[in-house]
């Protein structure tokens, strides 16, 4: 096979064979026209033979020759690729995935420079046609650079906006889905574990100033009260919100100083409700308060912290709690009223109580008792007393409110201590046993008051009426009307503030009813 160096190689004896064949074919036309008069051999004419065989020669050499002109052009034929870039010719390169290595390399170093961000090339709509030319020399190194020229970079965030305004920008979903989740999981109570058991109301005892060990918590709910908005955005990558911060703007928030001025007909739970905060926060900016005491004129320090957001948790909270044993009374006439001989001895029995909490932030804002269940009934205790005076307590108390529904509990509440319940009913206040009413009026703080003195060493207390139907040294029993439901005093509301008082100490009345 003939290979030529270049196309001029190829034309020069291209030429070269044209020239050959033209003089030889001359030649025959001249000895043609010598032997046209001549004898002819054997049927063959001389003046033939040599042009063919020429002529067949040269057209061997040509046929040779343009074989070889086109392994040649093969030979140096280059396929390359032409780039467009939204449309727009950019270059020649020789392969696509040298544009391919090249972007991947720019998104590498965006993310290099950028780590606290996820980056992503503006690169428009890239494509490629394919050619070929002989001897095309792609311009790789331009066309790369020319178009890496014309690419950009940008960062793609996660912006987080509270009730429509614009908190900050995680760098993706999973930091924003776990900086909200941190949120609400500071609030969320550790079920059935022995380190977050707290102390409550319903579980305070005063004798013991311990909690029953056998409690549970229940999440009903946990939510933000506020609308929380996130979605995707572009942005630079400067305006990315590290996780830190972006947790701290949205649970430290502002605070905002507030002072109160007290008015006719206030009290600390009105205050509480008109400005939409727990009765804690106002304990603890003000510990001068004294039972609930506050005054006309008085200035109270509101100022809570307002975070960006609110976490609103309802609980049910379930308890074991002791039943204080009833106590059956045998009446002997023969004894002094007063005098009291016990003949047995009671038993404590356990119910489980379930009540609902609701919180923000944190913060108490409203419990209910929704369930009581006798788990181990008490045992009575039998007690022998005389009858000879009346007035004297049976010691076994009962409901001081028909149908009562409980509104707040015994202990620990917003900071301090409640010294009873708070109950919520018929509107008839009875005598939770038998007795002397020994107070009738009112008191500060508690307003309308009854108070009888059972004779026993047990005292009751029924507070915030609104009438009154007995008279101090009235003698009483068990059921009798004392008065009527009320909101005197500091209340928040109608309803009845119920104690038990023994030998001078307040006891949890849900021991006893």
């Amino acid at each position: 096979m003939t290979v030529f160096r270049d196309k001029n190689q190829f034309r020069k004896v291209g030429q070269k064979i044209q020239e050959t064949f033209r003089k030889f074919w001359s030649k025959d036309l001249k000895g043609k026209k010598q032997h046209q008069t001549g004898s002819v051999m054997a049927g063959v004419h001389p003046w033939r033979k040599k042009p063919i065989m020429l002529a067949g020669g040269a057209l061997a050499l040509l046929a040779i020759a343009l074989f070889g002109g086109s392994q040649y052009i093969k030979a140096y034929t280059v396929d390359f690729y032409h780039v467009y870039k939204d449309g727009q010719a950019i270059g020649t390169v020789s392969e696509p995935s040298q544009v391919e290595d090249m972007l991947l390399q720019m998104t590498n170093k965006a993310q290099q420079d950028n780590p606290d961000a996820k980056m992503v090339l503006d690169t428009g709509n890239i494509t490629y046609r394919g050619d070929s030319g002989f001897k095309t020399v792609p311009e790789n190194e331009e066309t790369l650079r020319k178009l890496g020229s014309m690419v950009t970079a940008h960062a793609v965030g996660v912006e987080v906006r509270v009730d429509g305004k614009l908190i900050g920008i995680a760098k993706d979903r999973a930091t924003a889905d776990k900086v909200l989740n941190k949120i609400q999981a500071q609030y969320v109570p550790q079920a059935n574990s022995k380190n977050a058991l707290e102390v409550t109301a319903l579980a305070y005892s005063e004798e013991s100033g311990t909690s029953e060990p056998s409690r549970s918590d229940e999440l009903v709910s946990v939510k933000f009260m506020e609308e929380v908005q996130t979605g995707s955005i572009n942005v630079a990558p400067e305006r990315i919100t590290d996780e830190e911060e972006l947790y701290n703007r949205l649970v430290q928030g502002t605070t905002r100083p507030t002072q109160y001025t007290v008015q006719e007909g206030d009290c600390v739970g009105c205050i509480a409700d008109k400005f939409d905060i727990s009765r804690e926060i106002i304990y603890t900016n003000n510990p001068w308060i004294k039972d609930d005491i506050i005054k006309v004129g008085d200035v109270l320090d509101l100022t809570v912290l307002q975070p960006a957001l609110t976490v609103r948790t309802v609980e049910n909270i379930v308890e074991t709690q002791t039943i204080a044993p009833p106590v059956t009374i045998k009446e002997n006439p023969d004894m002094r009223e007063g005098q009291t001989k016990v003949i047995k001895e009671g038993k404590n029995g356990k119910k489980r109580i379930t009540y609902k909490q609701v919180k923000q932030n944190g913060y108490l804002m409203s419990e209910e008792l929704i369930n009581e269940e006798i788990v181990a009934p008490a045992v009575p205790s039998i007690v022998m007393k005389g009858t000879k005076v009346i007035g004297v307590g049976t010691g076994n108390f009962s409901w001081p409110v028909s149908n009562a529904t409980l509104t707040s509990k015994f202990g620990k509440r917003w900071g301090r201590q409640h010294k009873g319940i708070d109950l919520v009913g018929s509107r008839s206040i009875l005598a939770a046993d038998h007795g002397i009413v020994e107070f009738s009026g009112t008191k500060n703080g508690m307003g309308i008051t009854v108070i009888i003195n059972h004779q026993n060493g047990y005292k009751t207390v029924y507070g915030h009426l609104s009438s009154l139907s007995v008279k101090k040294g009235e003698k009483v029993e068990k059921g009798d009307t004392l008065g009527n439901m009320g909101s005197t005093g500091n209340s928040t509301g109608v309803h009845l503030h119920f104690e038990i008082h023994r030998n001078g100490a307040v006891q949890n009345p849900l021991n006893y009813l």
